[in-house]
């Protein structure tokens, strides 16, 4: 079968070129399709529920919030575990479903859980977090103000209601969290002695600002033949609307309103976390999360792009500063790949061109490589497979043995052929050579191929993190190789028949070859001739680097320097937000002092996401080199 494959490709060169280059082509266009990020996502499937009950202390919120959710959760199909986090003000809860649930599905049925779980506080109402997770965290920027005209209230205003909206609408984008800053906030302050003297208690207050800021309908009123719709207007719209919200009335007819009971101010509300930059003072912050299964290449830049934009209609004097890019480490790998690309190629034609003394016969060996790269992303969009470090790694890996296949074939053929000029022979006849030539290498490397391929099936037995994180440079390394040994039955021959042309040097004619032979031949008559010495000593090597194997440190992931180093340290338990400032600041500073550091952005405590449960006294640092 292999043989007939041969045969029938280099009968027919053209056609087989042609359809190849439009196999590959197929795959260059549908390449735009294919979802591009730094590292495979090691998280479960997993859905997270927020919900916020403010002023209230975490083992309230643990009692009345966190224990209904979680156990009323953990009945949900599919479910290997519920995690809570109970929180000041509200609590966080994990869902982790089994390998390979999908997604969607998952939070279907957590939205259906949700709207029967008993015994919840009233007003309180559980939500879905972003369908992410922290890996999407893609790009962060900072919001600074060098004019010093617009505080830190302000800028939380600009993060908020435009660049947070405008970033909302870029494809693939799930949510756009905001951290640090104040955000405004009518205040009531009660005065307890105005309480007691006209006997209201803080629960009325509450609840005449309720009814005092909504607005009612009633019904229509027919005049001069029009119709008029009636309707109460009550939104607050000032500090003025909410001190003439009535409360109550004396014994004697005066109304009481909210001026009477209290001072009205605009304030901030109370923060659960802080942004600061470079160690110069606080600020404001934008977190990018990416929707699980997106390209984040093209996310990134759209919303670079979306920046750029808003930056004109921004006050002036504040600026946009990133303080984290994943598309730099994207980039990276995908220039790895075409160095390592570049290289083979240029060190395989060299080597051919040089052992075998003609140039032509390289390109035999050089181009079925890069065209094996370019189909190997085919299978890749079928399976929703990222192209990430681990995915481009695999191929980068077969890089090296799929090459061997075209330069053995050539090789064979070469050997044929030499001290003979195809120039003298009859066209027919040249093919005839170099067709059997390859039909004789053809089928033993076809089969040694599909070996090395089959070596990376045991990767596939992986489960949970070992799999997430392993498996796709399993399946790129095994289709590469795939690829490599289809490629060698049908473009080889082809290109074989239409290059291997001219005059073709004897190996014993060739001075490269002849000068290496004189070097190793006598090594191997020696070896021979001490062949048991040489396995003894052989296997006396391999146990004495056994010791040196133990003391090999070991890690899960492989290092990665992209440019950025996330700095996590964590200080005791209730520090206040100012003292997390202080100290923050003094960290950044020093940090900034250091030449090699571009921008140093710190966040003590956590971003208004779900997907960021930080306390206080955790500080996450990400340092730009």
């Amino acid at each position: 079968m292999i043989a007939r494959i041969i045969r029938l490709c280099a009968a027919h060169p053209y056609f087989t070129i042609l359809l190849t280059m439009a196999l590959a082509l197929v795959t260059l266009v549908s390449l735009r399709k294919l979802p591009l990020d730094a590292l495979p996502d090691l998280t479960d499937t997993q859905v997270i529920v927020a919900a916020d009950w403010p002023g209230r202390s975490p083992d309230l919120v643990e009692d009345s919030l966190t224990y209904p959710l979680v156990s009323s959760l953990l009945s949900t199909p599919k479910v290997r575990y519920v995690r809570g986090v109970s929180m000041f003000g509200g609590t966080q809860v994990t869902v982790v479903f089994e390998d390979g649930t999908d997604l969607y599905w998952a939070r279907s049925r957590i939205s259906e859980k949700l709207s029967s779980v008993a015994g919840m506080p009233q007003g309180v109402v559980p939500a879905l977090g972003p369908e992410a997770t922290g890996l999407g965290w893609v790009y962060q920027y900072a919001l600074v103000d060098k004019t010093g005209k617009h505080d830190l209230a302000e800028l939380r205003s600009i993060q908020d209601w435009n660049l947070r909206f405008a970033l909302q609408s870029v494809p693939g984008v799930a949510e756009v969290a905001s951290v640090g800053g104040f955000v405004k906030q009518y205040q009531v302050n009660l005065d307890p002695v105005k309480l007691q003297a006209f006997d209201v208690s803080p629960l009325q207050v509450t609840r005449a600002i309720r009814n005092g800021n909504q607005e009612i309908g009633a019904n229509v009123v027919e005049l001069a033949g029009s119709e008029f719709m009636v309707r109460g207007r009550g939104y607050v719209k000032s500090l003025d609307d909410i001190r003439r919200i009535p409360v109550s009335v004396t014994s004697k007819g005066r109304v009481i309103t909210i001026d009477d009971v209290g001072r009205v101010e605009l304030g901030g509300a109370p923060r659960v976390g802080v942004g600061e930059l470079d160690g110069e003072g606080e600020t404001v912050g934008g977190i990018l999360v990416m929707r699980i299964g997106e390209n984040a290449l093209n996310v990134i830049d759209a919303a670079k792009a979306r920046l750029d934009e808003i930056k004109k209609s921004l006050p002036e004097g504040v600026d946009i500063v990133p303080v984290y890019d994943r598309s730099n480490l994207i980039e990276s790998a995908i220039r790895t790949l075409k160095r390592v690309l570049v290289e083979e190629i240029v060190v395989v034609a060299v080597i051919v061109s040089l052992f075998l003394w003609h140039a032509r016969a390289s390109w035999v060996a050089i181009l079925p490589l890069p065209v094996a790269v370019l189909l190997s992303f085919l299978p890749m969009l079928f399976t929703n497979l990222t192209a990430n470090i681990m995915s481009l790694g695999g191929i980068a890996l077969a890089i090296g043995a799929m090459v061997d296949s075209g330069i053995i074939l050539v090789e064979n053929a070469h050997k044929r052929l030499e001290g003979r000029n195809t120039k003298e022979m009859p066209e027919h006849e040249r093919r005839r050579i170099i067709t059997e030539a390859m039909v004789e290498m053809g089928k033993p490397l076809f089969f040694s191929l599909l070996v090395i391929t089959v070596s990376f099936l045991p990767i596939f037995s992986l489960e949970g993190r070992e799999g997430r994180l392993f498996k796709p440079l399993a399946f790129t390394k095994t289709v590469s190789m795939a690829w490599a040994a289809l490629l060698a039955i049908t473009l080889t021959p082809a290109l074989g028949v239409l290059f291997l042309k001219g005059k073709f040097v004897h190996e014993n004619k060739h001075s490269i070859s002849n000068f290496l032979h004189r070097i190793y031949s006598p090594v191997i008559d020696l070896v021979v001739k001490y062949k048991k010495r040489v396995i003894i000593a052989a296997a006396v090597l391999v146990l004495a680097t056994v010791p040196v194997f133990l003391k090999i440190p070991s890690e899960f992931m492989p290092p990665l320097n992209e440019g950025t180093i996330l700095y996590m340290p964590t200080s005791v338990s209730g520090m206040s937000i100012d003292t997390a400032i202080e100290v923050m600041q003094k960290q950044n500073s020093i940090i900034k002092s250091l030449p090699e550091v571009d921008h140093v952005f710190g966040k003590a405590g956590r971003a208004n996401s779900a997907t960021d449960p930080a306390p206080l006294n955790m500080f996450e640092t990400v340092i730009t080199l």
